[in-house]
This record gives structure tokens, sequence and C-alpha cells, in this order.
């Protein structure tokens, strides 16, 4: 491999010859072997985004000349377009102030742009990082790659789903089918009633995202290295934000607190929570989606859902609700990366918090698998639902609960008679209501009508 010499402040340093970074990504390259995981491209392009805004922001304070901030800016175009993916290979776990990868970017642009300017007039600190430290630039990083993630990629997908639940609430909303509370039968309700209560959920989960995002759209920038601002215009977190608005289409502002910003994950962890808040209604929906598709012939078999592929490698004609099982999978691991974004933004120490990277990435993978998973449920699963009417009314006709219907007329206690009766001799209820004497079989069917229970 051809290398060639690059320094920083502690020496030379080997950098592979056709890539743009410098010594200091060479250095964590070399030093932090660890897992493959690698810093999240939504990361870097925010970066990219963040880069060219802060360029645009100090030419308009008059902190750096046009000449090199249109060349930053030119850059960053290609680093948001994901044209120079491939010259950012660090991974997450580096350092927790993600100040590497704030490095990488930084020679990345400077070494691209001093291509393009065919002469050396990009410095990785002294332009790309001008009037910044990466305490406020991985913050606000984390910050744009979440709001942008979870608008343009998470919230579509919740969307479709839930408008394909409602869809199919109101094509089956008279078809009264047996309710279930603790496994066991209770009163009657529509199929389209118990759809209504899932499209429903994500009607509130999308309301607490959306509402969730608002502490996101505070950005670190202009507190540099600790929160005091050293090094920067007393406008730079003004200018910065609102150009990050600019770049992104997208409700940006200045942290009002920087010494927050920089220390607190707060946000992160408050958003993460709705995203956990998600993860539980759709492993609840699921699960309920499971449960009423199981069988085909011994289980409850109320719905049908698609057969998309064999379930069995020795069972022949086997097939499974696999796409239950996918989301309900992804739901697990989103818990589970809540669990490691709250610890992780609790450690922070004075000034700073020295856990991004890990916060970010785990962040980042719940937003991208609850988005996927929802696509692929809503497509291979949610869009395919039918009723089983048969099957449906075959357990609204055994149901002992619709006793509960007597209740006004005979009394609780007369009704559990009937119930227990029914049940121990496994006849129907109206079979039972006249044994006992209780009521005549006309008022029992003016009484009981499914139809008039929900």
């Amino acid at each position: 491999m051809d290398y060639r010499i690059e320094h920083d402040t502690m020496g030379e340093v080997k950098v592979p010859a056709d890539k743009y970074w410098g010594a200091q990504t060479e250095r964590s390259f070399e030093n932090f072997k660890i897992g493959s995981t690698k810093m999240p491209l939504e990361i870097i392009h925010a970066f990219g985004v963040l880069k060219k805004a802060t360029a645009l922001a100090n030419l308009s304070l008059g902190m750096i000349d046009a000449q090199r901030a249109e060349l930053i800016a030119g850059v960053c175009d290609e680093l948001i377009s994901g044209k120079l993916d491939e010259h950012f290979p660090l991974v997450v776990y580096q350092t927790g102030s993600g100040t590497q990868s704030n490095m990488n970017v930084n020679e990345v642009v400077a070494g691209r742009g001093n291509e393009i300017a065919g002469e050396k007039l990009l410095h990785p600190n002294d332009h790309v990082n001008k009037s910044q430290s990466s305490n406020d630039t991985f913050p606000t990083a984390m910050h744009i790659a979440a709001v942008v993630s979870v608008e343009d990629k998470l919230l579509p997908a919740l969307t479709e789903l839930r408008d394909t639940l409602q869809n199919l609430e109101v094509t089956y909303t008279d078809l009264v089918k047996t309710g279930r509370t603790h496994l066991q039968d209770a009163t009657p309700l529509t199929l389209g009633q118990e759809i209504s209560g899932w499209r429903s959920m994500l009607d509130h989960c999308l309301v607490m995202i959306g509402g969730a995002l608002s502490g996101l759209r505070e950005l670190a920038l202009g507190g540099t290295a600790v929160g005091t601002g050293l090094n920067a215009h007393k406008d730079f977190g003004r200018a910065s934000a609102a150009e990050i608005s600019k770049i992104t289409g997208k409700e940006f502002v200045t942290a009002e607190n920087k010494f927050h910003s920089l220390t607190s994950k707060d946000a992160l962890v408050f958003a993460h929570g709705a995203l956990k808040a998600l993860a539980a209604d759709l492993m609840k929906i699921a699960n309920d989606v499971r449960w009423l598709a199981s069988g085909p012939r011994c289980g409850i078999g109320e719905i049908n859902i698609p057969e998309n592929e064999p379930g069995s490698s020795i069972m022949p004609g086997k097939v499974n609700p696999t796409q239950c099982e996918a989301l309900t999978m992804v739901c697990v691991e989103v818990m589970g990366n809540d669990a490691a974004i709250g610890i992780a933004a609790s450690q922070g120490n004075f000034q700073l918090n020295v856990f991004m990277p890990v916060i970010i990435n785990n962040f980042l993978e719940s937003v991208n698998l609850l988005a996927d998973a929802m696509r692929s449920f809503n497509k291979n699963c949610v869009c395919g639902i039918t009723p089983n009417k048969e099957k449906i009314q075959e357990n609204m006709e055994k149901s002992l609960m619709l006793v509960t219907a007597l209740n006004p007329h005979i009394g609780y206690e007369n009704a559990a008679k009937i119930a227990k009766l029914a049940h121990k001799e496994n006849s129907t209820l109206k079979q039972a209501a006249s044994k006992l004497g209780l009521v005549s079989e006309e008022d029992f069917d003016s009484f009981v009508n499914p139809e008039k229970m929900v």
C-alpha cells in the first residue's frame, strides 16, 4: 500500500495515500481496534451540515475569508451527499467526546479542499474547525442526526403503519367478535374497535415523538471547550444554528445555556424514551396479531395473516408469524438501547459527557430498526390481515361472557349461576338460563344481543 507522511502535534504518521484523512484520524484508527461498529454515517453527514454551516457563519461574522469558506462549503456538499463515505473509518468505541471523529471530518474536508484548490489553503484546526471544539460540535452533530433521522425516516414509516390500521379499523367497524382480558373470554367488541386501540397507540406515539424533538433542536455550537465560548464570536452559535436550519430545512436554535448542552444528554434520553414507548406499543400490537392469527386449527384463528415463507424445516405446511417475530425482536433491542443510553447519559463529569458516541449510535440504531421493522411489518403482514369470519362467529357463540348483558335484569350473582352451569354442562347460556328458570328464552334473546353490547 502506498503511504504519505502526515504530521500532528505528536509527530509524523503514515497515512494511506488514497485517503483524505490525516494524522489524528490514523492514530485513532490504529489505537481503537474495538468491534466493527463504525461511527454512523448519519453522524458523518450531520458533520457535513455542521461544517458547512460554521464556515458560512464564520464568513458572515468576518472570522474567515470567502475563498476558504466557499471551499469548505463545497467539500461539505460532497460529504453530505455520501461521496466521501469511504474516508471515515473510525469506530464508535473511541474517545467519549467524539474528538477523533470531529478531527476525521476536519482532516477530510481540509484534504479534499486542498486537492480541489491545488494548494494548501485549509488547515483542519485553524479553518475547518474554526470557532469550534469537539465538545460542542459532536453534541451538535448528534442532535442534527437525531432530528433528521426521526423526521425523515421514523415518522413516515410510523404514519404508514398507522394509516393501514385505520383502514382496517374502518373496514371492520361492524364485525362483532369476542373480547379478551387476562387471556380469558370477555364481553364483545368489534374487530374495528380492537384495531382502533392499535391505531390510537400509534397516534399517541406520533405526538410523543414529535414533542420529544423540541429538546433536540437546541444546538451546543458556540460553547466551544467548556461552555464559555472561548475563541468563538459571540454571535457564532446563533449564526450557525440559522445556517443549519437553512441547509436541513428543519428548525434548530442555539442552546440558551451551553454548559448544559455540553454536559447533559437529557434531550436524547427523553426522545429515546418516546422511541421506547413506541417499541412497547409495537410489541403489544405484534403479540396481539400473532395470538389472533394462531392456529390454523388449534389456536384462536380469528384473523388471517399473509403466508410469506415456509415456517419449519421438519413440519411440512407449517407457516409462522415471522413478521411479528422480527418486529418484537427489534422492540427488545430498542429497550436494551434505552437502558444503555440512560446509563451513558448519567455518567458525564463536570463540563462534558464522555459517553456520546455510544449514546448516538444506540439512538440511531433504534430509529433505523424501528423504521425498517414497521415498514416490513406493514407491507408483509398488516396490509394482508383479513378476518376469519366463521371462527369469529364460532367463538362469539361459545363465549360465556355474553351473560354480562343479563346483569341489569337478574343481578350479578344469578348471571354467574347461568355462566357456571353452562360451563359445567357444556351447554349454551340460553339453555342454562332456561334450566335454572332465571330468564325465559324470549327474554334471553332480547337481552343477550352481541351487536348491542359493543
